[in-house]
């Protein structure tokens, strides 16, 4: 399914981004980042932070794209992360990696469970190789937005 075609059904809305906010989610994605590697915080809240900075990106990649995701709409979560191979050619297996990250902070946001540091780090890690990604694609393919 294309872009354009989960515009068509409602998923996504057109977007024209601009410099400004580029900047300031690039700005929150390093911020948030910075925070996630903090050791003297609960992984859990790591965890948070990690997930938080990988939304952001795949958020940048959309807007880069042209459209913004339809938030009204349920599972907008899964359609950022989903639609990554579509915004900025990422490979399946990251999206994988990154579709778990998601299924785990909604288990630990809906039910309490908790999250160890191993998957603290490997959100943290994931949110850092697709910061690199996207920081990467926008000056390939979008560096009028930087």
């Amino acid at each position: 399914m294309t872009l354009e075609n989960l515009a068509q059904i409602g998923k996504l809305k057109p977007h024209k981004p601009t410099r400004e906010e580029i900047a300031r989610l690039l700005t929150a994605v390093r911020r948030n980042l910075k925070d996630a590697r903090h050791k003297d915080i609960s992984s859990e809240s790591r965890f948070d932070i990690a997930y938080k900075a990988v939304m952001q990106c795949a958020l940048l990649a959309f807007m880069a794209n042209g459209f913004r995701p339809s938030t009204s709409e349920p599972g907008h979560h899964a359609t950022v992360i989903q639609s990554l191979p579509k915004t900025v050619g990422l490979s399946n297996e990251r999206v994988i990696i990154l579709d778990k990250l998601r299924k785990k902070r909604n288990l630990s946001d809906y039910t309490g469970e908790g999250i160890g540091e191993e998957e603290a780090g490997a959100c943290v890690r994931a949110a850092e190789d697709l910061a690199a990604t996207v920081e990467q694609w926008l000056r390939a393919n979008r560096p009028d937005l930087l």
